[in-house]
Order: structure tokens, then sequence, then C-alpha cells
């Protein structure tokens, strides 16, 4: 009996801290601690993914960036918006530029003491401020990102208050100097908040040190239980090829290497470029599902089209037409998440992007055929890649030997009969012969009279009485 209650007490203590357990709320981690990028759009779009398959019970991204492409910004906070899991973010120093515009997407901003947000601005790779309409983009979405997180009603004793919970003129200001906000700063200044300044103007909720502190003391989860999302090697990778500036560039490498392949006899260096930047740009999209087989066969069916076209139909006509339409279309649609041939879900700003992707790549292979055309054969490296020498005869070149141009003026004695053509003997040395006036018959003296394109011309040498 004793050995029984002991049996069930365990039995009851197990399954009490089994229960504990699953009473413990989920929290499931993202780094963005880099530039803003394909990279940490990927580490986004995996870490939602595996955080609606496990039911976390909130995402906490952990964010140290001054920014990066406005572009993966823009589809990191839409994804952010749309998280059906609540969604806080920690600043632990910085939350720049994109960063900034990433925070405010988030349900609840926390940050460290001494961190920063805001300096929203549009730049270019050197650091410079873009043209207006840029920073009109700009404005225009951290506006509605601030606004989408909707109004508060604050009773104010018997007044009724209703306020934006992110106040947007606050949110343009981080963009543009030119935004005037009188007690927060002047039309001088792109606005940066420090944590007291964002907790104080409601962009920030709560001031902490690490996740832990936010999660056990801001949140209110004593206990919990963290999932960090792990990026692999295989991630940085992927997220390196579908950058879009090296997606533009291996479409210059395809369209540039078979321009080339196709000017030079066999398969060479050219073909090896493009096979290979083919397999770089659509391997990754065929990976995340972005590319599909159907859209592969299109691009591999324009390529046979065009080379049907300039080696076997003669001109140019339909089937170099609908090679090149193909082939363009291929690269493009590979870019566009549709679901085999369902667009419905395909925004306008995706597929105007992969239009201007692909159209880039055609204008930078272009302009990169052009200038390599010209350079080939040149000084210095593409000297090599062309035999651009010329063998001109003040050279000493010459297509045939000069020495029988010596015998003009001089006789000879036929050796066959010249019908017209045949062989003469001249001084012991055989030569072949046309006759200028028709037939000649064997052993007949001739006058050689001249030697033209490598060839000896004789007639019947008359001798003078």
């Amino acid at each position: 009996m004793k050995t029984y209650f002991s049996a069930l007490f365990l039995c009851f203590v197990l399954f009490s801290s089994i229960a504990k357990a699953a009473d413990k709320p989920l929290i499931y981690k993202i780094n963005l601690k880099k530039e803003i990028g394909s990279t940490t759009w990927l580490y986004v779009q995996n870490g939602l993914r595996e955080a609606t398959e496990l039911d976390a019970d909130g995402i906490l991204i952990h964010m140290n960036t001054y920014g990066g492409a406005v572009v993966f910004a823009d589809s990191i906070r839409t994804a952010l918006l749309n998280s059906q899991i609540p969604v806080y973010v920690f600043i632990d120093n910085n939350a720049a530029s994109a960063g900034a515009l990433i925070a405010v997407a988030c349900d609840s901003i926390y940050m460290r003491k001494g961190a920063t947000i805001g300096a929203a601005s549009v730049v270019n790779e050197s650091g410079e401020k873009m043209p207006d309409k840029y920073q009109s983009y700009m404005r225009a979405t951290i506006r509605a990102t601030a606004e989408a997180h909707g109004k508060d009603t604050i009773m104010h004793g018997k007044e009724r208050i209703v306020t934006w919970r992110r106040d947007p003129i606050i949110a343009e200001a981080f963009v543009d100097e030119y935004v005037q906000i009188p007690g927060i700063v002047d039309s001088t200044h792109i606005l940066t908040f420090t944590v007291d300044d964002a907790i104080k103007y409601g962009y920030c909720e709560g001031i902490a040190e690490t996740p832990d502190e936010i999660i056990t003391k801001l949140l209110h989860y004593p206990q919990y239980t963290m999932k960090e999302y792990r990026a692999t090697a295989f991630d940085e990778v992927k997220g390196f090829l579908t950058n879009p500036a090296l997606q533009v560039i291996f479409i210059m490498l395809i369209i540039g290497g078979i321009y080339f392949e196709l000017q030079t006899p066999g398969m060479g260096f050219p073909s090896i470029i493009a096979v290979a930047a083919a397999v770089l740009y659509f391997t990754p999209l065929y990976i995340d599902g972005l590319a599909e087989h159907w859209e592969i066969a299109v691009f591999i069916i324009g390529l046979i089209l065009i080379v049907l076209e300039i080696f076997v139909i003669p001109g140019f006509g339909i089937a170099g037409v609908s090679g090149i339409v193909m082939m363009i279309g291929s690269l493009s649609l590979a870019l566009i998440n549709n679901v085999e041939f369902d667009f419905s879900g395909v925004s306008g700003n995706a597929a105007g992007s992969a239009v201007f992707e692909v159209f880039a790549g055609l204008v930078l292979s272009v302009i990169a055929i052009t200038w390599l055309s010209s350079r080939i054969g040149a000084k210095g490296f593409f000297q090599k890649l062309a035999l651009e020498a010329t063998q001109q005869v003040s050279d000493g070149y010459i297509s045939v030997s000069q020495e029988p141009a010596g015998l003009i003026g001089k006789t000879g004695i036929t050796k066959t009969v010249l019908r017209p053509s045949g062989t003469i003997l001249v001084d012991g040395e055989l030569y072949d012969a046309v006759s200028e006036l028709g037939f000649i018959d064997k052993g007949v003296s001739v006058l050689i009279v001249k030697y033209e394109t490598g060839q000896v011309y004789v007639e019947i040498e008359y001798i003078k009485n």
C-alpha cells in the first residue's frame, strides 16, 4: 500500500510539473543586430513562421542597428504589423533610419538607458540625403505605421481625451527636418529621441537592461520559456544571394554571357559565366518557393528559341522576339510570390519591384556589352581576350611567296599542254603557269609576262628575225 501511494504521489508531482511547464508563456526572440537588408528580412520571415508554428505568446525583436535598405525595412514592418502574435522590440542601443521604421511597427517599444530612436531620413551609400521624392515616400510610410497602432482614450477628470498611441507627426519628424513640433523639434533638425523623450511622447513603453527584464518586469511573465531564432550558414548565403543589387548583377551576367557566347564558336568562358549566374539567381528563389518549375522552364525555352533564331531560322522574327519575352518574363516572375498561375496575392509594389530589377539588369548588360566590345583586344587585361593584331605587308607579312615575280621577262619551255594552265620549265625549275592566249602545245617556248595572285602568266615567245 505504501508503495502504491508513493507511486501515485510521484505521478502527481510529474504531471504537475508538466502542467506548470505547459503554462509558461513562450517568447520567441529574433535578433536584428546588423544592417537591415535581405539577410535580416530572411531572419524575420523564418522567425515569424516558426513562432506561429510554435504558437508563441509573444515575439521579441532584439535590435541594435543603424539602418539599411528601405525596401527590406518596409517588408519587415509590414510583416510585423500583420503578425497575429504581439511583437515587442528591445532597442539595445540604436534604432536609426530603417531600424526606427521597424521599431515603430512593433506593438511595444522598450529601450536600454542611453539608447536612441529616430533619424530615419533616406540616404544613399555615401550617407548623403536622397531627393525629396524618396523622403516623401518614407514620411508617408512611417506615418502610416504610427497610425496603424490606433488611438487611446484617456479620461482626464470628466473629460474624455482621444489621442494617437503613437503620434504620426512625430514619426514624420524622424524623417523630415522641415516638420516642426513646438516643444519637441524645430524646423532645422531631424528628430531623434533619447529614452526619456521616447517615454514622454509615447514612443517607448519602458526602460530595461536585458530581454529578461522586459519579460519578467514589464510584461509580467515571472516564469517563461524563450526560443531564439538561430540563423544557419545557409540563411546567410541565401540572404546574400537574394540581395536585389546582386540579383541585378546576375541578370547582367546572364544576358552578357549569352550574347558573347553567341558571338564565338563552341562553348567557352561566356557560357560558364551565364550558366553560373543563372544557377545563383534561380536556386535561392526556387528553394524559397518563389521560382517554380514552370518559370525556370520558360527561361530555358526562351533561351532555346533565341539560339534557334540565330543559328537555324533566317532573319530575326517571331522565335527571337518570343524567346526574349519569355526570358524577361521568367526572370521577373521568379521574383514574385505567386502560386503557380495565381497572382491574386501579388501586390503592385512587388510586381513593380521585380520588373524594375530585371530591366535594371538588362540596361546594365547593354552598357557592359557595349563597353566590353570596345575594350576587348585593347591594352591591359582585355588584350588577351581577342586577337586584334593585323599582318601588314609593310611589316614583311605576305600571303604567298613573291619569288616567281622575278621570272617576269624570262623564257621557258612548256612541259605539259597549257589548257590554259599547265607546267613550264624555267632555269631547270618547274612552275605552274597559265596561258594568256589560250591553248599552247607541249614543248613550245613561252615568255613569262606577269605574276599575279600567286600565279605565273605566259605567252608564246615569238623569235624576231
